[in-house]
């Protein structure tokens, strides 16, 4: 099983620098681990930044995955996890979640660093790229708006299922209307 974190899901969404590398752990939707503190930290970042409706598509093709709910074994293990790696609320759940599930966690997050069973993959953005704001990196549009110059806006990437979805239904796409950043991209 595999569990990416929430800084995984953005930077596979916004289509960053490390998207390959959280696309292969996202390939196979059956094996995908969804903890719920996930779809609130995705939403909460995109929500903002996109509208609802982009927000929404996040949520949708997340949920592709298996949601996760906080649970009580879940809760206590997060506390002592937090406390042993000294990990903030969000992080502790999503060990704890990995843990109970026997599952591989992904992330882009150094509080990770040092845990057993989690690759952390190194953000490859210099922090000044971080720190221009949405409006210099262009436009974002949605998907059925066309592009200044009249040209078709690019088809979604997607990432092969091999849990034999037919080819016509939408599977772990994702488009130039969900590029989004972090808190932590702009700083």
């Amino acid at each position: 099983m595999n569990l990416v974190d929430s800084s995984g899901w953005l930077e596979y969404f916004a289509d960053g620098p490390n998207a390959p590398v959280f696309a292969k752990a996202l390939r196979d939707t059956d094996q995908i681990l969804v903890p719920s503190v996930c779809l609130y930290e995705v939403y909460k970042v995109v929500l903002p930044q996109r509208g609802p409706s982009a927000a929404l598509q996040a949520v949708a093709l997340m949920r592709q995955g298996r949601i996760v709910e906080l649970g009580e074994r879940i809760a206590l293990l997060a506390a002592e996890l937090g406390l042993k790696h000294k990990l903030p609320m969000a992080d502790s759940v999503i060990l704890a979640t990995a843990r109970v599930h026997d599952a591989h966690v992904w992330t882009q997050d150094a509080d990770f660093a040092g845990i057993e069973n989690v690759t952390l993959v190194p953000e490859s953005r210099p922090k000044a790229s971080r720190q221009r704001p949405l409006a210099s990196r262009g436009k974002v549009r949605d998907q059925s708006q066309r592009s200044p110059r009249g040209a078709e806006a690019p088809p979604p990437r997607q990432v092969p299922r091999s849990n034999g979805t037919p080819a016509n239904m939408p599977t772990m796409t994702r488009t130039s209307a969900m590029r989004v950043t972090t808190p932590e991209m702009r700083k």
